[in-house]
Parts: C-alpha cells; sequence; structure tokens
C-alpha cells in the first residue's frame, strides 16, 4: 500500500462522519444554524465551515468539508485535460461551489441561488451521507427517502465491507 493511500486513508478515518437528520429554520437573513454534529465532525478542518454546491443528482444542496473537495479536486487531476466531461464537472463541482464559514453561533449564510434550486423558503432538513451531506426541503426529502426506501426494499443491496487497515 502506498503512502499516499496510507494518509488518505487515516484522513477519512479522523474526519468525522456526517450522521442523521436534522430540521432547521432559515431565518429572514438566509442564514442556517448547522446542526452540532455536522458542525463536529468538520471540526478537526483547517477550514472552518463547510463547502455546498447545486447538486446534479437531486434538487438539493451538495455540502462537505473543504478536505472532501480537495479530494475531489485530486480525483479530477487524473482525467484527460481535454475530456468535455472533465470541464462539465469541474464546472458545476468547482465554479459552483461556495465556501461557507461558520459565524459564531454555527450559522452559514446560504446563497440564494442554492436555495433556490431545491426550493428551500423556511425549512432545510440537514441529510448525513457518512463523508458528506446534503440539505433538501423537508417535504421533497421525505418523498425522495420514502422512494428510496421501497426500492431498497425491492432490490436489497449488499455492501461489500474491506480491510481498511
Amino acid at each position: 500500500m502506498s503512502l499516499t493511500t496510507m494518509t488518505c486513508r487515516a484522513m477519512f478515518r479522523a474526519m468525522g462522519l456526517f450522521l442523521s437528520s436534522f430540521t432547521n429554520r432559515l431565518d429572514a437573513k438566509g442564514r442556517l444554524s448547522v446542526p452540532s454534529a455536522f458542525r463536529a465532525a468538520v471540526g478537526g478542518e483547517a477550514f472552518a465551515g463547510v463547502v455546498l454546491f447545486r447538486s446534479f443528482t437531486g434538487k438539493c444542496i451538495e455540502g462537505m468539508p473543504m478536505s472532501r473537495m480537495e479530494s475531489i479536486a485530486d480525483a479530477t487531476e487524473k482525467m484527460d485535460m481535454f475530456d468535455a466531461k472533465l470541464d462539465e464537472l469541474t464546472a458545476m463541482l468547482f465554479a459552483d461551489a461556495r465556501q461557507l464559514a461558520f459565524d459564531v453561533t454555527g450559522r452559514i449564510v446560504v446563497p440564494k441561488d442554492l436555495l433556490d434550486h431545491a426550493g428551500i423558503t423556511t425549512d432545510a432538513v440537514f441529510v448525513g451521507r457518512g463523508r458528506g451531506f446534503q440539505i433538501w426541503e423537508p417535504s421533497a426529502f421525505k418523498k425522495m427517502q420514502s422512494e428510496s426506501l421501497a426500492k431498497l426494499q425491492k432490490d436489497k443491496p449488499t455492501l461489500s465491507l474491506r480491510n481498511n487497515s
């Protein structure tokens, strides 16, 4: 195993996981309180905040710590520089991404275009997704979650757990 692989695995083990779901209210200034468990998950990060961008897989906002965004940037370096898919992906990921610092009470100001993309007007659900999270409009999340549960119950997928040491 290479030193780089071992370093990356150690970094991901040190980074907390985003677990559970939390609903918070958007205030009049467009601020959302980030759940304390999510703030704790990025507590060891150099940047005291999160990166958000519009999801291209659902009507939600994708969120992650800066270290995860850096890992994504590293992964794009492995793609062909002149690949049209790389242009589309980097335009969506990096040009659309917002680096948002927590204020003293753990809130972030979510840009209006991100809120509009997710249809969020009053309440927002922070949804843990392991190494990252999503922010949804509550009724849209309930619908997606219900549909996903039905599909999973039908398909019965399995996970292969590998030894990561």
